[in-house]
């Protein structure tokens, strides 16, 4: 398989190119407005003084990293913040080859393309270990394929693609793995305010050397294009707090800071924003999740309703989900979806759609008509 191509872009850029409307169903972008503190801060940030547009300190704004510190637990020293969850996974992808030894990156399989992307960008061995039914990871699976040459293990809770949430058990036995086998659990935490199960548990809830756990304002706050992300990394007096130091150094080297604006936005929005900005969000999604669902059930398909995220899995019988059928979805049945082999060779027989839109009741039609045609 190969992830170093950006597919993403191949199928959005087909779609773009179509002849007829075509719904979007591959961004996971947000439709839905920011919260007002966003835009009260930037407008706010306009109107400051010139030294306001210099340099911030490179791990990020001290009351930012305060802020995620107190709601992770955490010591604020522990955070930093960077360009979106990108950048934070890539410091710890990063970090933990080279603190830990072997050279394997450990994935699961159906996987988010970039994560093995980058694994390979890192010229790592790539390791995949495939999910069960509905999407969920075994420990016990993990544990099998992990080896002394297992250096990272990635996963990413609530799950894209899968929608799967894993519970405290499920981290603390991911935790216990690593540690064993002398290597760094790296969580992607991105979903975390779309839980629909109340089952979600972060991984810096498990005190651990061997844990690092990133995350974004991007999707909870449906400002993707703002790239305020952020890592926390093992106490720097730790006997693994080099990754702190190493990550510190690295993300300096490279960016030098992060956006001040930006931050200062999303400080702002933090103090604002109550808590039922999150729940009306999870109430959209759970309405657009229940209506996909259903449609697909009439129309025959196989797919698994997500506990987390906002991403469908669905299969349709003899109709793989290969990337000729998904640009024949899109110039047939106008809806653009991810074809599965994109996320791996478990569910190459699988879409991947995206219920970033208004329009998921008109996709869903589509797709049932399409297929019962």
């Amino acid at each position: 398989m190969d992830y170093q191509t950006p597919r993403f872009f191949r199928v959005v850029q087909y779609a773009r190119r179509a002849d007829r409307d075509v719904i979007d169903m591959v961004s996971g972008s947000p439709d839905w407005d920011p919260p007002a503190g966003i835009r009260d801060g930037l407008r706010e940030y306009a109107d400051f003084p010139a030294d306001d547009f210099q340099y911030l300190p490179s791990d990020g704004l001290p009351e930012l990293r305060e802020h995620v510190a107190a709601r992770r637990g955490v010591d604020r020293d522990r955070v930093i913040v960077t360009n979106g969850a990108g950048e934070a996974n890539h410091l710890a992808m990063f970090g933990g080859l080279e603190r830990f030894g072997g050279n394997e990156i450990l994935l699961t399989d159906p996987v988010f393309p970039y994560y093995a992307g980058r694994a390979h960008f890192l010229d790592a061995d790539v390791g995949f270990v495939p999910v069960e039914d509905r999407g969920h990871l075994d420990p016990e699976r993990v544990r099998e394929r992990a080896s002394e040459e297992t250096a990272v293990i990635v996963v990413n809770t609530p799950n894209n693609p899968t929608g799967a949430v894993y519970d405290a058990d499920v981290m603390e036995r991911l935790v216990e793995i690593a540690e064993v086998n002398d290597a760094l659990l790296v969580s992607d935490e991105v979903y975390d305010h779309f839980d629909y199960t109340g089952r979600f548990s972060s991984a810096v809830e498990i005190d651990s050397p061997n844990v690092v756990a990133t995350n974004s304002f991007s999707k909870a706050m449906a400002i993707t294009g703002l790239r305020v992300g952020y890592a926390i990394f093992p106490p720097e007096d730790g006997p693994t707090g080099d990754l702190l130091e190493r990550a510190r150094t690295r993300h300096m080297l490279t960016n030098v800071t992060g956006s001040r604006p930006a931050q200062y936005a999303v400080l702002r929005a933090l103090k604002t924003t109550g808590p039922e900005y999150y729940a009306d969000i999870r109430d959209r999604l759970r309405e657009r999740i229940d209506t996909f669902c259903e449609t697909l059930e009439a129309a025959g398909a196989e797919y698994d309703r997500p506990e987390g995220g906002f991403y469908v899995m669905a299969r349709f019988e003899d109709y793989d989900g290969s990337f000729d059928h998904a640009y024949e979805l899109i110039d047939e049945a106008g809806v653009a979806g991810m074809p599965g082999q994109a996320f791996g060779d478990s569910r190459s027989e699988w879409f991947r759609f995206a219920l970033m839109t208004p329009r998921v009741d008109e996709a869903a039609d589509r797709l049932a008509a399409f297929f019962s045609r």
